[in-house]
């Protein structure tokens, strides 16, 4: 099981505002080019995503799920991706004096990817949340703090 962490220099309603927005994932989420909701109460459970994932002129198209919420704490969510099969991954905000710490825990459920889980595909999940959990540190970061008291 994949965890890592990232402080954000930005209080949890900051992070949380970013994690709400259906239209931010192609900014920080690691690997789609490009997400559109497929339902207009993200981030209820239930709520879907449908992304693209581009690999030179190869494009695959896959859908996310909210699965569980608990606003400006948690985030629960199913990816499913057809060739590899369906992810969980978690998204916890934890309050670190006046910043963020961000706990992102995944790992595969069904299919393709969880039959081939070892420690290479876990390694490979540790670099993927790396870079995407300071992506998602930049986004929240370079957005004024007043967009966010609303």
């Amino acid at each position: 099981m994949a965890v890592r962490h990232q402080l954000v220099h930005r209080p949890p309603r900051s992070v949380w505002a970013v994690l709400a927005d259906p239209s931010s994932y192609g900014e920080w989420v690691a690997g789609p080019s490009k997400s559109v909701p497929l339902d207009d109460t993200w981030p209820s459970p239930g709520a879907r995503l449908r992304y693209t994932i581009r690999l030179g002129l190869w494009a695959v198209e896959g859908v996310t799920t909210v699965r569980h919420r608990e606003t400006g704490r948690e985030l629960e969510l199913e990816a499913s991706f057809k060739p590899l099969g369906t992810a969980r991954i978690f998204l916890q905000l934890r309050p670190w004096g006046e910043e963020t710490l961000v706990v992102c825990d995944e790992h595969p459920l069904r299919g393709l990817g969880g039959t081939l889980h070892n420690p290479v595909s876990e390694a490979a999940l540790q670099l993927r949340h790396r870079g995407m959990l300071a992506r998602l540190a930049r986004v929240v970061e370079r957005r004024p703090e007043e967009v966010f008291r609303a």
